[in-house]
């Protein structure tokens, strides 16, 4: 299930997020990709170690904590920290699956469960660049305005096509879920919006949100696996 998120960071946000990206230290994306996805990635990452990428994180996982579209679609036990890309001059990342584990800062192990692209530029800055993610519905290609978030199953095949031109800017991440398969996920996410529907309709201590508030939390309860 493929979800778009809108404004995750809100104009002025956007603003500051690309000064900062201005000023950072960028390195060859394939230092950072292992095995077959080194040989099918062509792009710049913003250097981990560098200020302003440890701002921009700090800065992005606080409107993460305060978004609750976001965890009601992720119900995240695990994030890890945003990474920040640049595509430009024919940029790309072939197709390939995200790695199934990996390590924190902390050097704890993070299941990957749900992945996210946060755009960081507007769509008409660049040309291509679409990100492409096979889903059950087929291939879908996604190229949202700047401060939209995209999350969808770590399990998906998925490129990003060539930046033909201007630069394609976006922040990366992953997430372990509380609710390992992405169905259940799926699932709880449409219920929890239907909850949130009717409650608006009919208040929140009407009988039937009360019932469907418990049916909620009994399957995350049932279906978490942590």
């Amino acid at each position: 299930m493929l979800i778009p998120i809108k404004n995750v960071l809100n104009h002025n946000e956007i603003q500051q997020a690309q000064q900062w990206l201005e000023a950072g230290r960028w390195q060859d994306g394939k230092a950072t990709a292992g095995g077959i996805a080194a040989q099918v990635k062509n792009n710049l990452q913003l250097d981990d170690q560098c200020q302003q990428a440890k701002q921009l994180q700090q800065l992005i996982v606080a409107r993460l904590n305060q978004c609750p579209q976001f965890i009601a679609a992720a119900l995240p036990a695990k994030l890890y920290p945003p990474k920040f890309n640049c595509y430009q001059n024919g940029g790309h990342y072939g197709a390939h699956v995200d790695g199934s584990i990996m390590t924190l800062p902390d050097q704890s192990q993070l299941r990957t469960d749900v992945s996210c692209t946060l755009f960081l530029t507007e769509p008409g800055d660049y040309a291509g660049g679409e990100l492409c993610i096979e889903g059950q519905y087929g291939l879908q290609e996604v190229k949202l305005s700047a401060g939209d978030l995209i999350l969808y199953p770590a399990t998906s095949l998925h490129q990003v096509k060539p930046v033909t031109e201007g630069k394609r800017v976006c922040a990366f991440f992953w997430a372990q879920s509380l609710v390992k398969n992405s169905e259940q996920r799926s699932h709880l996410y449409d219920l929890d919006n239907t909850i949130q529907s009717l409650t608006h309709q009919l208040g929140a201590n009407h009988s039937d949100i009360i019932a469907l508030s418990g049916l909620y939390h009994n399957l995350v309860r049932q279906w978490t696996t942590t």
